[in-house]
């Protein structure tokens, strides 16, 4: 999994994939207010740890001065306001549950993730995940049905989240709940 946070193609193609919500995105009008206004670029400043060189979040805001509202498009590199970029988040969650301490220890030294942030990723996961509509939803499309007990572990699994292709797949499918009406309106 450690070959996935170094792997060039795998960083290009998800740059690639949030450009493409991007461009999707702003085709269309503001869905906020009444006059249908065009969106301006106004992407987000973003300092990510885990995987450098990802320093804007793409977001629109109305043209209309009245209006203002922003429409920002899901991600599949940051996994809502979370300081490490999404793939950090998933592969460290998912190796609490699968991989000996030590071994998890050595990752999130070298990431310089703070234990209390891996207890409040596990938490997130194993609670407010779990509990949410957007898995409400989705988690009937899994047969047989996943372990909510070790997520995002039963995810990383069935996606074959360790390959580039499983990888790609797993960050499409939670894209939802990178914005903030995708998990129940509250992101991690």
């Amino acid at each position: 999994m450690e070959k996935l946070l170094k792997d060039e193609s795998l960083r290009k193609l998800l740059e690639k994939i949030d450009d493409d919500f991007a461009q999707e995105a702003c085709k269309n009008p503001c869905p906020h207010c009444k006059d249908k206004a065009k969106l301006h670029c106004g992407d987000y400043d973003r300092k990510p740890r885990g995987i450098s060189g990802w320093d804007k979040r793409r977001s629109f805001c109305c043209s209309n001065r009245k209006c203002r509202k922003r429409v920002t498009p899901p991600s599949v590199r940051f996994l809502g306001r979370k300081v490490y970029v999404g793939i950090v988040v998933v592969l460290l969650g998912a190796m609490q549950h699968g991989l000996k301490p030590d071994r998890v220890e050595t990752l999130r030294e070298e990431l310089g993730v703070d234990i209390r942030t891996l207890k409040r990723w596990r938490a997130w996961w194993l609670e407010s995940f779990v509990q949410s509509k957007f898995w409400k939803a989705q988690r009937s499309r899994f047969m047989p049905p996943l372990n909510e007990r070790v997520m995002p572990l039963s995810l990383v699994e069935k996606f074959g989240a360790g390959t580039c292709v499983g990888m790609v797949n797993l960050l499409r499918f939670l894209s939802p709940v990178t914005v903030s009406s995708g998990l129940n309106g509250c992101v991690m």
